[in-house]
């Protein structure tokens, strides 16, 4: 049959929502038996976002095939259960980079290139690719209603609806506030959201309506009625404890089921067991709960904290809170508030496990390294994701090998030391991201030495197959420099393992402590945060929350 096509805008503020509501609908038609898909649109000129202060934007997602994306194909992954990459995610600055190359190779054949329809065209190009060989692709609209610079994204919406107008349906998401000096649900803004739609010459099928509490049937009423919508095209998008329950929520509301109905689609039997089990088990209360510490610099902004900057790992020990039942309470701790020694045991004394994740720059890095020291010489389980294993290499040959000026080439060029460096640009190994920066993006194979806490992690919860005593594994890489090989052999004489290794022996992928010297100390340059979900959490995650919680106990009173 042809693909369907779900449009999912939003309206009245940024960050309500559409990237948890649009899985949330692609699991309930997953869960039909549909083969679902899902592409975002943003509007923002970067190419990618992985040149984005996380701070702005949030977490870039890391895809498998090296694509830095929107954090919401993240959520598209937890829910789906699908890989997704670069095929699911469109920028405007794709689609201006694509446009302008063609046009200066005369791809146009010499005509005038307008704006419209050649940019429409190019993003239903663009979308029609992602949902081919899929049943339904979910089409998210970044931004808001009413932008100028979300015209083109619209545009693209309104013509596949009128070219296709029984293969598509659109669906608004907007906020009602509820301010706390009237004490009821205000849906002017929703009206006007709707009015913004309807001048794009949209008028959508159903309208999600997001707010703090259940709305009483006569406000819906209203509101269907304002909006030009059938009440049971309304459907609630109420604060729940997760957002792992809102696919619930919609099924009782029987918002696919009005879906398929629309788009001409069978209401085959619905299969949630797995997700309704998950849904249990994050309601209920955890008893054995661990402080973890994340060593953070991308966390504060003015008066205000975004842990968004690190939302996937946040996830990712979510998950694995879930499958352990382990509770896990995270503290975001400021790097650059650790840099005074005498805040470090103060601020570390109570926690449980250490992480030291990703980071770029010299900002907070003295910060981290003194955490990792703490954490070492403390025995509190640590885990090193990226910078945080360099940085414990970093540490590892300044404390234990006397190594003063021991640092990372990307914070100190000159150091005779630089454990950690940039090597020269391989095609094989590496991506360009611009003049003079290479990386390591998307997933690497990284054999695990047996004998060590990294094999066996992964032979405990994965099937592996064993070739001459070592097993590969596949993880995700982001990163630019790496460890310097002309220092292994004096590390390994000092205790450390190098437990993980690429194929050829040529990067190192992780290192550990023995668990004679440490319980648990362990770092990889990979990110193992961006492949957990929900039914499925990470072995890292999983290991290391249960590493905290025996020593959280073995700890005297």
């Amino acid at each position: 049959m042809e693909t369907k096509y779900i449009f999912i805008s939003g309206g009245v503020i940024s960050g309500i929502g559409k990237g948890v509501t649009a899985a949330s609908i692609g699991l309930l038609l997953k869960s039909r038996g549909y083969k679902v898909t899902a592409i975002k649109c943003e509007t923002y000129l970067n190419v990618d976002s992985g040149t984005i202060n996380p701070i702005e934007h949030g977490d870039p997602f890391l895809c498998a095939d090296g694509l830095e994306s929107d954090m919401d194909l993240g959520t598209y992954e937890r829910y789906l259960g699908v890989e997704v990459g670069r095929k699911n995610f469109v920028t405007m600055g794709q689609i201006y980079l694509d446009i302008i190359n063609r046009e200066r190779s005369m791809g146009f054949g010499g005509k005038t290139v307008d704006a419209i329809p050649t940019i429409p065209n190019e993003l239903i190009t663009r979308i029609k690719a992602a949902g081919l060989g899929y049943d339904i692709c979910l089409v998210e609209l970044g931004g808001t209603a009413g932008e100028y610079q979300n015209v083109y994204n619209y545009e693209a919406a309104r013509m596949m609806k009128l070219a296709m107008p029984n293969d598509c349906i659109h669906i608004h998401l907007t906020y009602v506030p509820i301010p706390s000096h009237l004490g009821e649900p205000k849906t002017k803004p929703t009206q006007l959201s709707m009015r913004f739609l309807n001048m794009a010459g949209i008028q959508p099928d159903f309208l999600v309506l997001r707010c703090s509490q259940e709305m009483d049937a006569l406000r819906l009423s209203k509101v269907a009625v304002q909006c030009n919508i059938a009440p049971e095209r309304v459907i609630m998008n109420t604060n729940l404890k997760s957002i792992y329950e809102l696919p619930i929520s919609f099924e009782k509301q029987k918002f696919d089921v009005n879906m398929l109905k629309l788009l001409g689609l069978k209401n085959k039997k619905l299969d949630l067991k797995k997700w309704n089990k998950l849904v249990k088990i994050i309601q209920t209360e955890r008893k054995n709960r661990v402080k973890i510490g994340v060593i953070s610099k991308y966390i504060a902004t003015g008066n205000f904290q975004l842990p968004d900057s690190y939302n996937s790992l946040a996830h990712a020990l979510k998950h694995a809170s879930w499958g352990t039942d382990i509770g896990a309470d995270i503290l975001f701790i400021n790097a650059e508030g650790l840099e005074h020694e005498e805040n470090v045991t103060e601020l570390l004394k109570d926690l449980d496990g250490i992480i030291v994740p990703i980071g770029w720059g010299d900002r907070g890095v003295e910060g981290k390294i003194r955490a990792i020291k703490y954490a070492r010489e403390n025995k509190i389980p640590y885990l090193g994701l990226c910078y945080g294993m360099q940085l414990a290499c970093v540490e590892y040959a300044r404390d234990i090998l006397g190594w003063e000026d021991a640092h990372t080439e990307e914070v100190d060029p000159k150091t005779k030391h630089n454990v950690v460096y940039s090597i020269p640009f391989d095609a094989k190994y590496q991506t360009i991201k611009g003049k003079g920066t290479s990386m390591r993006l998307g997933t690497y194979p990284c054999v695990l030495k047996e004998g060590t806490l990294a094999y066996e992690i992964f032979t405990k919860h994965m099937d592996l197959k064993k070739t001459k005593n070592t097993v590969t594994v596949q993880e995700r890489h982001r990163h630019r420099f790496e460890f310097n090989n002309k220092f292994r052999k004096d590390l390994e004489k000092a205790g450390m393992v190098f437990s993980g290794t690429s194929p050829d022996d040529f990067f190192v992928e992780m290192v550990e402590l023995p668990r004679s010297v440490h319980p648990f100390f362990i770092a990889t340059q990979a990110h193992p945060e961006y492949k957990s979900r929900p039914l499925d959490p990470h072995p890292m995650f999983v290991e290391f929350l249960k590493a905290s919680e025996k020593e959280k106990k073995a700890k005297p009173v």
